[in-house]
């Protein structure tokens, strides 16, 4: 169905306080419209700082407001006279917890409730952008075989994660498929779904935490230096997967699933991207490790588990994106993508500062 979404009315940005959050609400201000941004307390200055420094000197405005996304109704005063809703809010948590669906499942299906809920409940809204994620249309590289062609496209579904194999990617198709459920159960609203690889690029904020910034920092403070497993995956950069979400909202006939990824690469191959611009400098990684090294090793280094190590290295991943070019995302270069990140994390003082090595 086509929208039109009045440029004078607010739009809400659920989680604002996040790495893709603060692309959007600095686009949406960048645009002279009005935001209004829910993040967990209006008055922690380490998250709203940077919002408030974005509104500044831009034509448009910022409006805080309190939400919780497993309180009930928490959205609602947030997304009063608002025709388009952003909900990108999501945990992100990859380790350190005890119960998988406490941590993740629960939440992101919950909060996205809530949010669609409110939806339902407020007149306005038209149309919900949701920040979806790669992870809901595949859970391990090896599902990518089963695809047509080997390649993956918005037709699939993640259908073999669960609360104890690969909990977050469960948590992200868990919450799309609630998300589909509650827009088909009503007429007045559209929605619109954007699924990102795995994201990196600047972030707005220093204090930012992801597993795409912990790949980097390990690439350069030489935990990989002996090399690293043959694992692929699709990037993108943060300021596409934000273009796109504004792209998703206000295009009158954007409609479905939008798989944002680049490129595909492997590890090794991000590591001679930033061996080309930082020199010897750091101790990337130029060497792939055994499958079997892995196997042996991966479980003994982190949170990785043996199934993981089995369905994912040595496995190739392709997608098709044509559906995001026709929205009209235009990619940054992987290269400069990493090279940008990189550049931040050296800035913020995640990793010494070193004299390039040519």
């Amino acid at each position: 169905m086509s929208r039109h979404i009045s440029p004078h009315s607010p739009v809400l940005v659920t989680g604002a306080s996040g790495y893709i959050a603060g692309w959007i609400v600095k686009y949406l201000l960048d645009e002279g419209r009005t935001v209004h941004a829910t993040v967990r307390d209006p008055n922690r200055t380490s998250s709203v700082a940077h919002l408030l420094a974005l509104a500044e000197g831009a034509p448009g405005t910022l409006k805080l407001f309190k939400a919780d996304l497993l309180a009930e109704g928490s959205f609602d005063e947030a997304m009063q006279g608002c025709e388009l809703v952003m909900h990108t809010a999501s945990p992100f948590v990859l380790d350190g917890f005890t119960d998988a669906n406490e941590a993740l499942v629960r939440p992101a299906v919950e909060g996205t409730r809530n949010v669609l809920e409110a939806a339902s409940r407020i007149d306005s809204v038209q149309r919900v952008v949701l920040t979806s994620s790669v992870a809901a249309v595949f859970g391990d590289n090896a599902d990518a075989a089963a695809a047509p062609g080997g390649t993956l496209t918005e037709a699939q579904w993640n259908t073999s994660s669960s609360v104890d194999h690969n909990p977050y990617q469960y948590s992200k198709v868990a919450a799309e498929r609630e998300a589909w459920k509650l827009c088909e159960a009503q007429s007045r609203w559209d929605l619109v779904v954007i699924n990102p690889g795995m994201v990196y690029g600047p972030s707005l904020t220093p204090g930012s935490h992801s597993a795409s910034i912990d790949t980097l920092v390990s690439m350069g403070d030489g935990r990989l230096r002996t090399g690293v497993p043959d694992l692929s995956y699709g990037v993108v950069d943060v300021r596409d997967v934000a273009r796109a979400h504004l792209l998703a909202g206000f295009k009158a006939d954007a409609e479905g699933r939008h798989l944002l990824v680049a490129e595909t690469l492997t590890m090794l191959q991000i590591g001679g991207i930033l061996r080309a611009h930082y020199g010897k400098g750091y101790p990337f990684p130029r060497s792939q490790v055994p499958k079997a090294l892995v196997w042996a090793v991966g479980p003994l280094m982190g949170p990785v588990t043996r199934p993981f190590i089995s369905r994912n290295v040595g496995h190739p991943v392709r997608f098709d994106n044509r559906r995001s070019l026709a929205l009209g995302v235009q990619y940054h270069p992987a290269e400069q993508t990493f090279v940008e990140h990189f550049r931040q994390i050296i800035d913020d003082g995640l990793l010494k500062r070193r004299r390039k090595h040519a």
